[in-house]
């Protein structure tokens, strides 16, 4: 992303960064930590860029694909939204915090952190005993609170929708990390292993965290009793809700908008002028329907355009020790939602039935 917000800010100018009250980014992440925590700042800065990349892949295919704006969580009411997609947001971004400082600590970037051997020398299963370097998930998620949760400063429901998933999140990690282990024993006999835990691949968080946006809970709160505000009655209601929500559960408040069309006041883009698949080697079912979902059930075209690709071919090796191309060039085509022509959207609907019996 070519977004400031997504630089790793140094140390010296965090606390001269300015910042709009309802944003949600980036900068609010290295904010909201305490001064003694500011030497996780990169780690932090770098953990919700990459929470982000990988909602954008997530979502690569759909009406609602991520867009830049998903980082301003707030909308034209300074409410900031608590959708399916935000919960989303949450969760991602938290994971990706606690992930990439994980990640550095296990790889020696803090002297305040090591591994976690806490469970060194138990027997943990059948052949096999706790050892070697786990990666300490219990310092992400410490470090991760202090800067990500401190930005829910309210007592409301918001905000309490957003800790809970910013919590699913940080679960989401814990819940997909791996044993890795060693085997020992008489000319490797593994007649005993030594395991430890280190983390997955963030794209298996990411596919994981999908799921769970797809099995999202509604809350049907009590809007008399939310209309208190921050009373005890609203607190109440609150409570009430959550007790029956699991840990792992994403939850949201409010149902999604129209993503066709476009909203400039929700940073809403539309599908309009988005790329679609229709062709291609190893596409998914849901890649496959993507120009039906993004163009057709939208009102819009599928418009296919022909573009110029560059690319190495012909490469030889040469003795010693090169490799030479050559560059050739090539016509791909693409598929992008297109507006439909006004005088065919215009026409009755039997005219441009027969007019695409027509073309046929």
């Amino acid at each position: 992303m070519k977004r400031s917000t997504f630089l790793i800010l140094s140390i010296a100018g965090v606390y001269g960064a300015v910042l709009h009250a309802a944003a949600w980014s980036v900068n609010n992440f290295l904010m909201t930590g305490p001064k003694a925590y500011l030497t996780y700042s990169s780690s932090v800065a770098a953990g919700a860029h990459s929470g982000m990349e990988e909602c954008k892949f997530q979502f690569g295919w759909e009406r609602w694909n991520c867009p830049e704006s998903a980082l301003q969580l707030s909308t034209h009411n300074r409410l900031r939204s608590a959708t399916r997609e935000t919960s989303f947001v949450h969760a991602i971004s938290s994971a990706g915090v606690m992930y990439t400082l994980t990640r550095n600590c296990s790889l020696g970037d803090f002297e305040s952190c090591g591994c976690d051997d806490s469970r060194n020398g138990r027997v943990g299963g059948r052949g096999w005993v706790w050892g070697g370097c786990s990666d300490n998930v219990e310092f992400g998620e410490r470090i991760s609170k202090l800067f990500v949760d401190a930005l829910e400063t309210g007592h409301d429901t918001r905000a309490l929708i957003n800790l809970h998933n910013n919590e699913v999140g940080r679960l989401a990690v814990k819940a997909t990390m791996k044993r890795a282990c060693k085997c020992h024993g008489v000319s490797g006999s593994c007649s005993i292993q030594t395991c430890w835990l280190q983390l997955a691949e963030f794209r298996e968080i990411g596919n994981y965290l999908k799921i769970k946006y797809d099995q999202a809970h509604k809350l049907e709160m009590d809007k008399r009793r939310m209309r208190a505000g921050n009373s005890a009655d609203s607190r109440g209601a609150t409570a009430e809700t959550f007790h029956h929500v699991h840990a792992t559960e994403l939850v949201f408040l409010e149902d999604s908008p129209d993503y066709c069309t476009r909203n400039a006041s929700l940073g809403h883009h539309g599908t309009e002028g988005r790329e679609c698949l229709q062709t291609g080697k190893n596409l998914s079912q849901w890649e496959k329907r993507s120009c039906r979902r993004l163009c057709t059930e939208c009102g819009l075209r599928v418009e296919e355009r022909r573009t110029e690709v560059v690319a190495s071919c012909n490469c030889k090796f040469h003795w010693c020790c090169t490799v030479r191309c050559e560059q050739c060039r090539q016509l791909v085509a693409k598929h992008f939602c297109s507006r439909r022509d006004t005088a065919a959207a215009a026409a009755p609907n039997h005219i441009r039935r027969r007019n695409r019996g027509h073309k046929r």
